[in-house]
């Protein structure tokens, strides 16, 4: 029909952007959050509410303090003097080194073995819901006598549960049943009597147990036996132990729990078993030499009277010797040495017990010794030379008195042990046991619902932006303008009343004259008629003299359909016969704004047979003054819409190929005749980027305009469905900016036109 020099001329945008612009725009962003306020309050409420279930769901957290005191080394033997402390040696602890120790197996063992540590007892009657609703449930509460456990249907008491390796860590369950018990692993059922002793003897080894209580019948409990390892593990993560500053060699430990009571008896009993150990590991070494000395004192008591013995005997047959001075000092300086001897030899019978024959301690005594052996060989070999007599007497006498003085001084030694073993004490001592406070430390209910509701708020605020990033929807005129070079002839604000219209399918008229003919949104929609009014040629070419104005969308959704409806409902105020078309022959919903039906329209022209079209190629015989079609086969295709100089053309049955239907010459032969009947005709073609009917239909058209929604439709489809138009020769002649909604949230608010008076 018409060609691309028959379409209006218009410059087009040359310095079109090719390339988005990089620079975050804080505005455009905090805009953003301000938009998507619903998504952020949203998440808020759900944060929440989850922190409020959640902070109902934890049971309380307990803490339990205590503090020890760590000496440099023990007190209970300095005060019996410098030679017994040289025997002990001295020993010094450091308070890292004591903290590890306390969180060792070695300590924690005997804990656990007395308060049955390792049985652990669940309720499975108790769900998620009854920990919300309670806020509070029960836990196991241990003692040397079992493990008890309250429930809503009775008490579990649990006082021997004893496996072979192969249950550990597996659960079990227990229900009573009268006055017996079942326990099963799933494979294999036990049945037993309450408060008896039972075993059995299953799969993976022997079960000992002794079940003292249970609640009613089909209540179930789950029970499980602990490795040692799992259960010393578990301590230690709710077990802290540090030092209290720098060298102060003040211990402080603390235990959480969900038991306060549970909680202080179970460290109480930790800080015991350490001091026991630790009083036991201070008088270790005093115990092994008082039983070293135990086992010497007897034979250097009969060598001492077995040497005083001869000594005597050999006085009594050869009378007193009077030995000379210098077998005096011999003597006298033999005798030294062997006392020197015998304290080195005893002082390496000590350290043997603990170091071995390399430690350089002993290496040191071996040196002395024999420093000592070499100058008493000396000495025997001098006395030697002496007369028999006298070498006889020395060597008599000699023996005695070292034998007495070794006797004397294993003696005073033992009874300085004994007294210094009474009095020690060890080197940690206990400052302050816990106690209970029953003041929970957890869960902050307040501090949880706080941090649910700023969790839920980032939350939403990276989805609306993430949201933001990835769909970059329409807004801005200038940068729809820049990005396709196409100029936005058009915005239309939202019609809050049409809106609310839209919603109800009951409702009659969609029209703006009708239902808002007051709002802004109706005074663009007739700054639009008057652009194309001034922006069209005044005359057709020959017998042309209908403008064609096409109207599509890159999507679906855009609003096309109101733009073309309430566009053709303002030229007819010009008082210019006018005829919107639906060519949207699949989802066309265009008779719904004028409650009418969608037959006889379009595609059902274009279906019919090739005799009817011979027929329709015959000149119309009269032209109505409504319909402007009177007498011929088209005029039953073309509906009074009940506006003065406005005719309407349904979609039509839902044919099978509406682009093939177009595209066969018949909607050519239509248009002509149209042409010859209507000032402007408005088409409704379907979205460019769903179907290819809209660049068939622009040939036909003096204005090919492009729908989009504000903030609804995507940039990138938008440039997309121009440039495909472009690339099948079809000028876009302008954008229509649809539903654009006006407020302090919409940096682009002050496109707006404002309507002045009450223009008809």
């Amino acid at each position: 029909m018409n060609t691309d020099s028959q379409k209006m001329s218009k410059p087009s945008n040359d310095n079109a952007s090719n390339s988005d612009n990089d620079e975050i725009d804080l505005m455009a962003l905090l805009l953003a959050l301000l938009r998507g306020w619903k998504t952020i309050l949203f998440f808020i409420l759900l944060g929440l509410v989850i922190g409020i279930l959640y902070s109902r769901y934890v049971n309380p957290t307990f803490r339990s303090d205590a503090l020890i005191q760590i000496d440099e080394k023990s007190s209970g033997l300095p005060a019996l003097g410098e030679n017994i402390s040289d025997l002990l040696g001295t020993e010094n602890s450091k308070a890292q080194t004591e903290a590890e120790l306390i969180r060792s197996r070695m300590i924690l063992e005997p804990v656990v073995d007395k308060l049955h540590l390792r049985i652990k007892l669940a309720d499975l009657e108790v769900s998620a819901i009854d920990k919300i609703v309670s806020d509070r449930t029960h836990t196991q509460i241990n003692s040397p006598e079992g493990v008890a456990l309250r429930t809503t249907e009775g008490q579990v008491r649990i006082s021997e549960f004893n496996v072979s390796q192969g249950y550990l860590n597996k659960p079990f369950t227990l229900s009573r049943e009268g006055a017996d018990f079942v326990l099963t692993n799933g494979f294999d059922d036990f049945k037993g009597k309450l408060n008896q002793p039972q075993k059995f003897s299953g799969v993976d080894g022997q079960i000992h147990i002794t079940v003292n209580d249970l609640p009613t019948d089909n209540h179930t409990i789950r029970i499980t036996k602990q490795s040692l390892q799992t259960t010393t593990d578990d301590i230690n993560k709710s077990l802290s132990v540090v030092e209290k500053g720098k060298q102060t060699g003040i211990i402080e430990l603390s235990m959480t729990g969900a038991n306060q009571q549970q909680t202080s008896m179970i460290l109480k009993d930790i800080i015991l078993s350490y001091i026991g150990q630790n009083q036991s590991r201070g008088s270790e070494e005093t115990t092994k030499t008082l039983k070293f000395m135990e086992t010497q004192i007897p034979l250097l008591k009969k060598k001492l009277e077995d040497a005083e013995g001869v000594f005597n005997e050999f006085r009594k047959k050869y009378g007193t010797i009077d030995v000379s001075k210098e077998a005096e000092l011999l003597l006298t300086e033999n005798s030294n040495i062997d006392v020197q001897l015998n304290e080195l030899k005893l002082k390496k019978a000590d350290l043997t017990t603990y170091y071995t024959e390399e430690h350089p301690l002993v290496i040191q005594i071996d040196e002395q010794l024999k420093v000592l052996n070499d100058r008493k060989q000396t000495i025997d070999n001098t006395i030697a030379g002496l007369p028999e007599l006298q070498r006889e007497f020395l060597k008599l006498s000699q023996d005695t008195e070292i034998n007495r003085e070794i006797y004397l001084t294993l003696l005073k030694n033992y009874q300085q042990l004994q007294i210094a073993k009474a009095g020690q004490l060890g080197f940690a001592r206990i400052i302050d046991l816990p106690i209970s406070t029953y003041k929970a430390i957890a869960p902050k209910k307040l501090l949880i619902i706080v941090l649910g509701s700023l969790l839920g708020a980032m939350l939403g605020a990276m989805l609306v932006l993430i949201k933001n990033m990835l769909r970059n929807v329409v807004k801005d005129p200038e940068r729809i303008e820049a990005k396709t070079g196409i100029p936005v002839i058009a915005t239309i604000p939202r019609s809050p009343i049409i809106t609310r219209l839209n919603k109800k399918k009951s409702s009659n008229s969609r029209l703006l004259a009708y239902a808002d003919n007051n709002s802004i949104s109706y005074e663009a929609i007739k700054s639009l008629r008057t652009n194309l009014v001034f922006g069209m040629p005044s005359e057709g070419l020959g017998f042309q003299r209908a403008k064609v104005i096409l109207i599509t969308g890159e999507s679906p959704g855009v609003g096309k359909s109101f733009i073309s409806s309430n566009l053709t409902e303002v030229f007819t105020q010009l008082n210019k016969k006018t005829l919107i078309m639906d060519a949207d022959m699949r989802l066309g919903q265009l008779h719904k704004v004028f409650n009418m039906g969608q037959a006889n329209g379009l595609a059902d022209y274009l279906s019919q047979s090739n005799e009817q079209t011979k027929r329709f190629n015959n000149p119309l015989i009269d032209i109505d003054k409504t319909s402007g079609l009177n007498g011929s086969d088209i005029s039953e295709f073309i509906h009074p819409t009940g506006i003065e100089n406005m005719d309407f053309m349904p979609r039509g049955e839902n044919p099978r190929n509406p682009a093939s239907l177009l595209a066969n010459g018949r909607f050519d032969h239509l248009m002509t005749e149209l042409n010859l009947h209507y000032d402007y005709i408005i088409i409704d073609s379907p979205p460019v980027l769903a179907a290819s009917d809209a660049m068939i239909l622009a040939q036909h058209a003096d204005k090919v305009l492009m729908v989009t929604r504000y903030e609804d439709s995507i940039e990138g489809q938008l440039v997309y469905a121009i440039n495909q138009m472009n690339k099948a020769n079809i000028k876009v002649d302008g954008i229509i900016l649809n539903d654009v909604q006006q407020g302090l949230l919409s940096k682009y608010s002050y496109h707006y036109s404002y309507a002045y008076g009450n223009n008809n």
